[in-house]
């Protein structure tokens, strides 16, 4: 698919989801086409040791992850590209935009493993008007070479040492980058001239990076942080909230 965007998304990545809602934003005022396609945060770790490099629950949530990209991977090969716009926009609905209930006493693990069943998917296939069946693919591997391949795909664009987003400006020959991170969605009316600003920088083939570790929560309802608060600002050393650098 030619693109005008390449958009490299983990569906439990808080910071690609609000990265996400901004690109859409200017797509909507640009007339751009985006081609929404794979990282695995989890395939990423695979040879990282959680308990000793993460937060408790970050495998479960990574893991989430994986299993909802395979459903994703099986929605786009039976149901053409187009299909991932919506899913995509529905994963972070249900994951991000929904505040948690507070009769909901499960561990923060527990809550993201729950992202990666069919209780949890099939709401969202039917909300995205995909068919529940495509559920079946939460324990499929064998899309697992399909998502490692785009992950290394994204990689090779940017380096190993990012995260999510990764977006690639103007493919194929543009340039990618990790982000741009942002925790606030920017108001409509100057939702295109941030844009401008990053495009400006990519297409200068000597920039490489910008960059700071502390950043706010994410203006997110799962976060409750709603759009009038300031999130907390935490250091994200390694990208991650890593335990070890």
């Amino acid at each position: 698919m030619d693109a005008d965007i390449n958009f490299y998304f983990d569906p439990v990545c808080p910071f690609a989801w609000m990265t996400s809602k901004w690109v859409r934003q200017v797509q909507a005022q640009r007339d751009y086409t985006v081609d929404w396609r794979f990282i695995s945060l989890r395939l990423i770790n695979a040879e990282v040791d959680y308990d000793a490099h993460f937060p408790p629950e970050y495998e479960a949530g990574h893991t989430a992850g994986l299993r909802l990209l395979r459903v994703a991977a099986r929605a786009r090969a039976e149901h053409g590209r187009e299909a991932m716009a919506p899913l995509y926009a529905a994963f972070g609905a249900h994951i991000f935009d929904t505040a948690p209930s507070p009769d909901d006493h499960r561990t923060e693990a527990d809550q993201r493993e729950l992202r990666g069943t069919r209780a949890f998917v099939e709401p969202i296939l039917a909300e995205a008007g995909l068919p529940l069946e495509l559920a079946a693919a939460l324990d499929d591997e064998s899309w697992d070479l399909e998502i490692q391949q785009e992950t290394n795909e994204a990689l090779s664009l940017t380096g190993k040492d990012v995260g999510t987003p990764i977006i690639h400006f103007e493919p194929p020959t543009g340039v990618a980058f990790f982000g741009p991170v942002i925790s606030r969605l920017p108001p409509e009316d100057s939702a295109v001239e941030l844009w401008d600003h990053v495009v400006g920088l990519s297409r200068f083939s000597g920039f490489a990076e910008l960059k700071r570790s502390l950043r706010e929560q994410p203006q997110l309802a799962a976060f409750g942080v709603d759009v009038n608060t300031v999130g907390k600002q935490e250091d994200w050393h390694g990208g991650s909230r890593r335990q070890k650098k």
